[in-house]
């Protein structure tokens, strides 16, 4: 078998990382739990980025990253409704099918806050600068319009908050939702 070159290992910790982050949050979560997902040692993980902080930016980075990629891919050749309903039911799929990356996110922004009330700011200036760009991949497909990307991103919020707390699907919180950014049946396996 073939050794893994410092660049799929680091994509293999960013992976692992990702499903530990969103299970025990930043400071729930230790290296030595990513080095053993990973089976590398704590040392050997150190060499692929600076420390716990460095991981936790690089999951959070390829959390966003994917999600506007989702968003691109759901809504390319589409504008307004079409590209609204497009994008809302394949974020929706995709945090039923990979319960990390919404959990993920979710502590993304637990982090920022804890963060910053200790006055470090770079989490939160990282984090926002992947919101940006997900604002901006979603605000032109739906006519650039403001208040449609702030209702479409307030839609997402909210259905992050449902999703994480298990509301089930068909649970009557879900019926003011777009019908395409409804959690049903159809999505759960």
């Amino acid at each position: 078998m073939a050794r893994m070159s410092a660049e799929e290992r680091r994509e293999s910790v960013i992976r692992a990382a990702t499903a530990e982050f969103a299970r025990g949050g930043y400071h729930g979560t230790s290296t030595e739990a990513i080095a053993k997902r990973v089976g590398v040692s704590q040392p050997y993980l150190f060499r692929l980025f600076p420390g716990k902080k460095a991981i936790f930016l690089a999951a959070a980075e390829r959390c966003v990253e994917d999600t506007i990629r989702t968003f691109e891919e759901a809504s390319k050749g589409l504008e307004g409704d079409e590209a609204l309903h497009a994008m809302a039911d394949a974020y929706t799929r995709v945090i039923t099918e990979q319960p990390d990356w919404l959990m993920m996110q979710m502590q993304m922004y637990v982090a920022v806050g804890a963060a910053e009330q200790d006055g470090d700011t770079e989490f939160g200036e990282t984090v926002r600068a992947g919101w940006m760009r997900l604002w901006d991949t979603v605000h032109l497909p739906l006519g650039a319009d403001v208040n449609e990307t702030t209702t479409f991103l307030a839609y997402g919020m909210l259905i992050n908050c449902l999703k994480a707390m298990g509301f089930p699907p068909g649970h009557r919180v879900w019926e003011g939702m777009y019908p395409s950014a409804r959690i049903t049946g159809r999505l759960e396996h």
